[in-house]
């Protein structure tokens, strides 16, 4: 009796624990699905990652626990760090489920029904004055407040 290969593709029909098997992976999950938003969320992810980093070389320059390899370790362990965080990253948007969201996200954005730029001029507007508007009404209460309190003598100014 043999064994039929797994989901995984190995014969011997066990697979690494499910924890971290996924981050051992380097397929892309749904190649063509979901591409843009994949791709902005990766490069977002991939930004946080080399500003930590960055901040990581420059907490690390004050630092002079390292003696005569202190430049060597500056760069070395962000850039490590960045490359480990990188490949995360690249396997996280690939990870089944949270692929899956961000494709569904994409489906979702391509039936949002977006304004006309004459819409948006007109809705900006609108906004912009109900903002100043209200900003006048709380001068107006606050300058009212300020001389009912001033010709009361109450308050130190």
């Amino acid at each position: 009796m043999t064994k039929e290969p797994n989901a995984a593709g190995d014969a011997g029909g066990k697979t690494p624990p499910r924890s971290t098997f996924w981050l051992f992976q380097s397929g892309l999950y749904k190649r063509n699905l979901g591409r843009i938003t994949r791709q902005v969320t990766f490069g977002t992810l991939l930004f946080g990652i080399a500003f930590a980093c960055w901040r990581l070389s420059q907490e690390i320059g004050g630092w002079s626990i390292f003696g005569t390899h202190a430049r060597a370790v500056e760069i070395g362990i962000p850039l490590a760090l960045f490359a480990a965080g990188s490949w995360i990253a690249y396997r996280l948007v690939n990870l089944p489920r949270f692929a899956d969201f961000l494709i569904a996200v994409e489906a979702e954005m391509a039936k949002v029904s977006w304004p006309t730029r004459s819409e948006l001029v007109r809705s900006s507007i609108v906004v912009i004055v109900v903002i100043l508007g209200l900003a006048l009404v709380l001068f107006g209460y606050d300058a009212f407040w300020k001389t009912l309190l001033r010709m009361l003598r109450v308050g130190g100014g």
